[in-house]
């Protein structure tokens, strides 16, 4: 039996000409070199793509294994790489174009980006004392200020824990107290199909006195009437009047975590997967390129949700890596 790939889509001369992988020949040649020499594969493209704020001294360390260690003493930051880096360039281009559930729209620069994560991340350092390493839980429905959330946290090297915002009380419970969580952030509510739906009861039941929790930060995205603890619950809405529009980003190691996300908990507990920050985003990043073929000038939809990796890296990471644009949509595609 034949190992050659037989292709299912055939595409015309013009699309294969502007193809990032042209044709299937190409792609053996690639798979031949990651395969023969994989260091050199992968610092190929670890050069070619991530922004060093420090460059790596070794591709690979395998004198521990299986606890390999990528891109040894390489320094960058997620966010800098997703936002930062674009703006000499393409400060003025739609980094992310909102589209909610009843019609309202929002386009937002990687200009006004950079301002609304920088604002983020020093309300998280500022009013709630989140550091380098520290957990933080969003459970979010698909709106902005999620992808402000996940690079807030990235901007300050606080590893965030996404929560499918359909998922139950004792669901989000579980992986609040698993990941030793010290913030929840929410939103009051969304909407969805033209009806309101709320998180914030879910993030109440969730927390109880046993919780790692200390403080909730609530954006008002659907304004319904909801309970506040005091001393609890703060409103990002209010907040982030006050906060800075300049953050540094911090340095971190490539091995740093960037995320923890949890399996689905269909076979046995849910079991909080780490993705660390340099492999990650170049992953994301080549992923993005080869796998769809996405351009710089491309704007790109997936109808994932950020609760899933697919959302994270498709929705967030990958598209705004390359420094494309990305589509955030609130309801339910139909």
């Amino acid at each position: 039996m034949s190992d050659i790939v037989k292709p299912t889509f055939q595409p015309n001369r013009e699309f294969a000409k502007n193809a990032r992988i042209k044709n299937m020949c190409e792609y053996h040649d690639l798979q031949t070199w990651a395969t023969e020499d994989y260091e050199g594969f992968w610092g190929n493209f670890a050069n070619e793509k991530i922004d060093w704020f420090q460059p790596y001294t070794q591709v690979l360390d395998e004198s521990n294994a299986p606890f390999y260690k990528w891109f040894v003493n390489g320094k960058l930051n997620v966010a800098h790489q997703c936002i930062d880096r674009h703006l000499s360039s393409r400060k003025n281009k739609a980094a992310i174009i909102f589209e909610g559930d009843r019609g309202d729209k929002q386009i937002i620069t990687y200009l006004e980006l950079y301002y609304n994560v920088n604002k983020f991340a020093n309300l998280l350092k500022n009013e709630f004392h989140v550091k380098k390493g520290d957990r933080v839980v969003i459970y979010m429905p698909m709106i902005p200020e999620a992808a402000y959330a996940m690079l807030a946290c990235a901007r300050i090297g606080a590893i965030h824990s996404i929560v499918f915002g359909g998922f139950s009380s004792e669901a989000l419970k579980d992986r609040i107290e698993d990941a030793e969580a010290k913030l929840v952030i929410t939103a009051d509510g969304a909407y969805r199909k033209d009806k309101p739906y709320m998180l914030k009861p879910v993030v109440d039941q969730a927390i109880d006195e046993k919780s790692p929790v200390e403080k909730v930060l609530v954006v008002e995205r659907n304004n319904e009437d909801v309970t506040w603890v005091a001393g609890r619950d703060y409103s990002y809405n209010e907040l982030i009047k006050y906060q800075s529009s300049v953050c540094e980003a911090e340095v971190m190691d490539a091995e740093d975590p960037l995320f923890l996300l949890y399996t689905s908990g269909s076979t046995g507990k849910p079991k909080g997967v780490q993705h660390n920050s340099a492999g990650y985003i170049l992953w994301a990043q080549m992923t993005m390129e080869w796998v769809f073929d996405v351009k710089e000038n491309d704007t790109y939809w997936c109808t994932a949700d950020v609760g899933w990796i697919t959302g994270h890296t498709y929705i967030v990471y990958g598209p705004l890596a390359m420094g494309a644009t990305t589509i955030m949509f609130e309801g339910v595609p139909t």
